[in-house]
C-alpha cells in the first residue's frame, strides 16, 4: 500500500489506497466483523454512486464485512489500460485487492457491470470465491452497443483526432481528473498509438458475438463458476439488462439459483427516464438496489 501524493485524490475518512501495476485504488471497509463481501458497481460509477452504500449498510447490518472500491477509471482511482478487456483489467486488480489485503476467499458481488466483473473475476480467480452474487447482467445487441459507444468511441474518436490532449478533454475524463488530479500527467504521459491499440481491443468486446452471453467473455468460461451462485434476473422489457440474458447465464453456471427482481420490472426504465429528465436527485439509477438485500442475505445463509 501507498500513500497518494499531493496530486493525488482527496481522501475522506475510512478510505484508504492499493497499489497495484503503478496504479492506485481507493478503496473502503465497511463493517466489523464477519465474512467479507466485495461489492462492485456498474458502468464506470464510483463507489460513491448513490445507492451503492445503502446496500452495503443493510449487508453490514446482516453480519457481513463489504470491501467498496472504485475500480481503475472510476471514481478516486487512478486511470489504467491494459488487459484483453476493461472487465479484465479490473478483475485481475480485484483479485490482487482481495489477496493484498488477505480478505478472501470471500463473497463476490455485483451489478450491471459490476455482475459481468464479479463473474470474469470468478471465472479466473476461482480460489478467492466463496460465493457469487450478481444482478443487472448486461447483454445483448442493444446493451452492448450502447456501453461501447458510451465508453469507447469517444476515446477512440479523441486520441484519433487530438491525441492525449484530446483524450483529457473528453467529459468522462475530465471528471476522473477532477476527482484525481495525478489522472491529468497520467494520460498525457500515455502514448497515443498504445492508447488507441487498447481502446480498440476494448471495443472489440461490446461486439456481440456467437458464444458469448455476457460482453467479451467466452460461454466456455461459465464451466469455471462452480461456487453457489445467486442471480437477480432483469427486467421484463429493460434492453440495458435483457431478461434473457439472466436467462442464459443461469443455464450457463449449473447449480445456479435464479430470483426475479425485488423491485418493480421497470426499474430501470423509470430510472432512465428520470436521469434523462434532471431527476437524479431524486431517482437514482441504483436506488433500488437496497431492496434485494433481503434476498441477498437469506442466499447467504445457506
Amino acid at each position: 500500500m501507498s500513500a497518494p501524493t499531493k496530486l493525488g485524490p482527496t481522501l475522506k475518512r475510512g478510505e484508504k489506497v492499493f497499489e497495484y501495476r503503478g496504479g492506485r485504488v481507493v478503496y473502503e471497509i465497511l463493517g466489523k466483523e464477519g465474512d467479507f463481501i466485495a461489492l462492485t458497481p456498474g458502468g464506470r460509477f464510483s463507489k460513491d454512486i448513490e445507492g451503492l452504500r445503502p446496500l452495503a449498510r443493510e449487508l453490514v447490518k446482516g453480519g457481513y464485512r463489504v470491501l467498496l472500491w472504485d475500480r481503475p477509471n472510476c471514481g478516486k482511482s487512478d486511470v489504467q489500460f491494459y488487459g484483453q478487456s476493461e472487465s479484465h483489467m479490473r478483475a485481475e486488480t480485484l483479485h490482487a485487492l482481495i489477496t493484498g489485503l488477505d480478505i478472501g476467499p470471500c463473497i463476490i458481488a455485483g451489478g450491471s457491470g459490476g455482475a459481468r466483473d464479479s463473474m470474469l473475476t470468478t471465472m479466473l480467480y476461482p480460489e478467492i470465491v466463496r460465493k457469487l452474487v450478481v444482478w443487472n447482467i448486461v447483454g445483448g445487441v442493444y446493451g452492448s452497443f450502447v456501453l461501447g459507444s458510451y465508453y469507447i468511441i469517444p476515446s477512440i474518436l479523441a486520441v484519433r483526432g487530438a491525441g492525449m490532449r484530446g483524450v483529457i478533454a473528453v467529459d468522462e475524463w475530465q471528471q476522473r481528473i477532477a476527482e484525481n488530479p495525478a489522472n491529468r500527467e497520467r494520460f498525457l504521459s500515455m502514448d497515443p498509438d498504445e492508447f488507441l491499440k487498447v481502446m480498440l481491443r476494448w471495443l472489440n468486446a461490446f461486439v456481440p458475438k456467437p458464444g458469448q452471453t455476457i460482453p467479451g467473455v467466452e460461454d466456455e468460461m461459465f464451466d469455471n463458476i462452480k461456487v453457489p451462485t445467486l442471480i437477480i434476473r432483469g427486467g421484463e422489457n429493460d434492453l440495458d439488462h435483457p431478461k434473457r440474458t439472466s436467462l442464459e447465464v443461469h443455464c450457463l453456471i449449473k447449480g445456479s439459483t435464479l430470483i426475479d427482481p425485488p423491485w418493480p420490472e421497470d426499474a430501470w426504465e423509470r430510472a432512465g427516464e428520470a436521469r434523462a429528465q434532471g431527476k437524479v436527485k431524486r431517482f437514482n439509477m441504483f436506488d433500488t438496489w437496497v431492496q434485494a438485500a433481503p434476498a441477498i442475505l437469506d442466499f447467504l445463509a445457506d
